[in-house]
């Protein structure tokens, strides 16, 4: 046998044993994220738990497009913020995981045309500039409520919260009577934490 025949071998063996293990971690990793944000948020005093069972929750936002799952639901007490869902999409170059801070309205219905807002923030230079004003596109009442909102504004400006400004994205769900701000999977400051309880102020009265 040449050295190549037996290279050959060794790399379908490789395969053999190493895709299953690589699947396996892979759907472990998910839960664990849930699980870690949801373990933050009691550190930082939310009263947070895990939602055990599935729910339906979990199909907020979700289409076969999107390519999103759920990881898990993430309830809340006393709080705009109805609950959270942590979700991901799998691509070949891995998963990258979001946060859906999910808001209850019954007064978004189907029939109103409410459209997608997302936060655009503006440097002092391109590429490693501070954050020095940000505006909100999107749904007209909406970014009216949000760019009135001085004491956010504040917030959002300051520069621990860049995590934060870079990407927020609202999107109105009528048929579930819910909305969803959308951010990439970080966690939160305690401070970042009420920001986002401010902007689902504003997105519970939309």
């Amino acid at each position: 046998m040449d050295w190549s025949s037996a290279l050959s071998i060794i790399v379908g063996i490789l395969l053999v044993i190493g895709l299953p293990l690589a699947l396996r971690k892979r759907k472990k990793v998910g839960p664990q994220k849930s699980e870690e944000f949801c373990q933050h948020l009691q550190k930082i005093g939310i009263k947070a738990y895990l939602v055990q069972m599935r729910d339906n929750r979990e199909k907020i936002g979700q289409t076969r497009s999107s390519g999103e799952k759920s990881m898990g639901i993430i309830e809340l007490k006393d709080r705009n913020i109805d609950s959270i869902n942590v979700t991901g999409v799998t691509s070949q170059y891995g998963t990258h995981y979001f946060i859906n801070y999910l808001v209850r309205n019954p007064n978004m219905v189907e029939k109103r045309k409410l459209k997608k807002t997302r936060l655009v923030s503006r440097k002092s230079s391109r590429l490693w500039g501070k954050v020095v004003a940000i505006e909100w596109k999107g749904d007209e009442s909406l970014s009216k409520s949000l760019d009135f909102d001085y004491g956010l504004e504040n917030k959002l400006l300051r520069s621990e919260l860049k995590d934060l400004t870079a990407s927020i994205s609202i999107f109105p769900e009528p048929k579930h009577e819910y909305a969803r701000i959308r951010t990439a999977y970080f966690l939160p400051s305690s401070e970042a934490f009420e920001t986002i309880g401010m902007i689902a102020r504003h997105v519970k009265s939309w």
